[in-house]
């Protein structure tokens, strides 16, 4: 029961980490992170497939082997935060404290984000 309930949660990710890759401002990596992780723990075949990805493979196995994430990746996010941000704050109309609140979770977020290392393979 346990291995069938990580095998959904696994495809439910990469449906959404693909839904990601086509939608600019929702993320892509977190979902199939998540999603190498629920295989990891019920589907071998599944984790294997999803890290050896031509295009998320490199990506996956960066952030497992170092906590890393490519300068092209953080650019990318943090473009994707700042945007947010603003379309936040011109489609609610937040008060000041709002505003403030979701500015600072949205920075944590960004620096937690240019905080982690380049991948040691490429810049």
């Amino acid at each position: 029961m346990t291995r069938a309930m990580w095998l959904g949660l696994g495809f439910f990710f990469v449906a959404l980490g693909f839904i990601g890759a086509l939608l600019p401002l929702m993320p892509t990596t977190i979902f199939l992170i998540l999603a190498a992780g629920c295989f990891a723990r019920s589907s071998p075949r599944f984790e294997a497939w999803l890290l050896d990805h031509r295009q998320f493979g490199p990506t996956l196995r960066a952030w497992r082997a170092e906590g890393a994430i490519g300068r092209r990746a953080k650019a990318m996010a943090c473009t994707g935060i700042a945007i947010g941000y603003a379309l936040f704050w011109w489609g609610a109309r937040p008060g000041l404290a709002l505003g403030l609140i979701v500015a600072a979770a949205m920075a944590a977020c960004a620096a937690y984000i240019l905080s982690r290392p380049a991948p040691s393979g490429r810049p």
